[in-house]
């Protein structure tokens, strides 16, 4: 980088994400370097097609999933999506 920029410790994913958005310029060359260096690589396909499905949730669990996903900073419905794999997956391991 031409100018050292110290990228701060956060105390939250909503404070991280919103000082990345503020630096756009930090992100492009952390990029440009990680790309000189040889360490940006493709990614395989995690998941495949989703499908869409309605589930009734008690209204004290889809209040507690928006406020914690409140604090990472990101959609509800993808909180719930993202824990809701989690288990599944610890389960499918438990056999």
């Amino acid at each position: 980088m031409t100018t050292r920029i110290r990228i701060p410790k956060f105390k939250s994913e909503r404070e991280e994400a919103e000082w990345w958005d503020a630096h756009p310029d930090v992100v492009t060359e952390l990029f440009l370097k990680a790309k000189r260096e040889g360490k940006i690589k493709r990614l395989p396909v995690v998941r495949g097609a989703t499908k869409p499905v309605t589930i009734r949730l008690p209204i004290a669990d889809v209040e507690a999933a928006q406020s914690l996903a409140e604090r990472r900073g990101i959609p509800y419905q993808t909180y719930i999506k993202t824990i809701l794999h989690q288990a599944l997956e610890q389960e499918r391991k438990a056999g």
